[in-house]
């Protein structure tokens, strides 16, 4: 099979392909047998109908339509596989020659990921921070905090609710007068401030003591269903408040609620457990650096149909995940500060930095000959198949068919990309880095005074 490929508009290619009259005639056939099967003509046997009589009864051009919905692609994705072309959208297919005993001449316009061509000296040697992984005291004392925390217990206090105390209410809520099931809550143990009811309760609440009745009147929300919108009357009973009652942090308490006989010993551990959690977070960060040092350093014009369609992937995302919460994607950026708007456009910039890092690590594979190996691939699909509870065969076997295993394949060689550029970056942590900028600052101030000063 012959193929050109020519630019024809910003990103936009078009293919030529020529098909030997051999191969070309071959899949002509399997479209007629296949029509053959599909087909019942009187005098005939199933799937034995001559081609002659196919074209008169059934017509040459359904015949056509199969061999170009069967066949065509096949051709089309080897053109695009000998030229390793990205297609963003469908082609636009054009039948140039299709006479039997001639090559099969088509064309293929379609829109194509940008390519970037990057220098070695372009992607190695980035120089990026480290940050610090040092724990300090202050810090294991919070994960001590917050580890009493779980350990607390609730004692009645006599001063009025505050922000995270509990409270035990009788809670009566009603329309005119007609109590509201839904709404209504006895003896109800609630955390002052979580906004886990109608958020007027919250600050109702704030400030009162044991003993007094609040009234009050508010909107129900989409948590009640059918009954959402809908504005209640309640009328609060405040019957306890208590507070928290932390345990001593001593070795009693390190025995309770750890392996450990002293607090010397378990804050020894915590500040293991933190190190190791910060010296993970700092292998992200550093691998995040060079990746967007190296995206600010690129200059390429985007498709637009690309960074749309990456655009409306993130905000599907959002939708679903918002959904999953039980909100509105309204509700979900309501919660977060944001509007429909603001959100697209940051889902808009995210999107045209993520295409770019994309194409800087498909560059760097690309120039360093980075591949993915059957193992590889063969290990990647073993852990989705684990984490999906099925047999990775299976799995396999699916992603093939739908042509995600070249997706995961090309994620795969990114992601050895990536390391490649950390292992070859000029990482410094942040102490040595200011050190430097210091050292650099003060050669420079001596550089601009006059001889006589500078040697004095």
């Amino acid at each position: 099979m012959q193929t050109t490929v020519e630019e024809t508009d910003k990103h936009t290619v078009k293919l030529t392909v020529e098909v030997p009259p051999e191969d070309f005639g071959r899949d002509l056939d399997r479209a007629y047998r296949k029509i053959a099967q599909q087909v019942r003509i009187p005098g005939f046997r199933k799937g034995k109908v001559p081609r002659k009589v196919i074209d008169a009864q059934i017509g040459r051009e359904a015949v056509l339509g199969e061999f170009l919905e069967d066949a065509v692609p096949a051709y089309y994705r080897e053109a695009i596989r000998e030229h390793e072309l990205a297609p963003i959208a469908d082609p636009d297919i054009s039948l140039e020659q299709i006479e039997e005993g001639k090559p099969l001449v088509f064309t293929a316009t379609v829109e194509v990921r940008p390519r970037l061509k990057l220098e070695r000296s372009d992607y190695v040697g980035v120089r990026v921070e480290r940050p610090s992984a040092e724990v300090t005291d202050r810090e294991v004392d919070e994960m001590v905090d917050r580890l009493r925390e779980r350990f607390a217990e609730l004692e009645p206090v006599a001063r009025p609710a505050r922000t995270g105390d509990y409270v035990v209410i009788d809670l009566r809520a009603s329309v005119h007068g007609q109590e509201v099931p839904e709404a209504t809550r006895p003896d109800y143990l609630y955390v002052v401030g979580s906004g886990e009811f109608v958020g007027r309760l919250d600050q109702e609440l704030e400030g009162a003591r044991a003993g007094e009745i609040l009234k009050f009147n508010a909107n129900l929300d989409e948590r009640f269903g059918e009954r959402a919108g809908e504005e209640v009357s309640f009328q609060v009973l405040v019957k306890e408040v208590k507070g928290k009652r932390l345990p001593a942090a001593d070795d009693e308490f390190a025995k309770v609620a750890s392996e450990f006989d002293t607090l010397a010993e378990l804050r020894d551990s915590l500040r293991e457990q933190l190190r190791k959690t910060k010296e993970r977070q700092a292998d992200a960060d550093v691998r995040d650096a060079v990746l967007q040092e190296l995206v600010k350093r690129v200059d390429v014009e985007l498709p637009d149909t690309l960074v749309d369609e990456e655009t409306e992937h993130r905000v599907r995302h959002a939708r679903e995940r918002a959904e999953r919460a039980g909100l509105t994607m309204e509700q979900l950026l309501e919660s977060q500060g944001f509007d429909e708007l603001r959100f697209r456009s940051d889902a808009r910039a995210h999107a045209i930095r993520a295409i770019k890092a994309d194409l800087v690590l498909e560059a760097v594979a690309r120039a360093e000959g980075i591949e993915v190996t059957a193992d590889e691939l063969g290990s990647e699909i073993s852990s989705f198949a684990a984490a999906l509870g099925r047999d990775p065969k299976e799995v396999a076997r699916t992603l093939e068919r739908s042509g995600q295993v070249v997706s995961l394949a090309g994620d795969i060689i990114r992601s050895k990309a990536l390391d490649f550029l950390v292992e070859h970056a000029e990482i410094v942590s942040v102490g040595e880095s200011r050190a430097a900028d210091e050292v650099s600052d003060e050669a420079g101030s001596a550089s601009e005074l006059e001889p006589s000063e500078a040697e004095s």
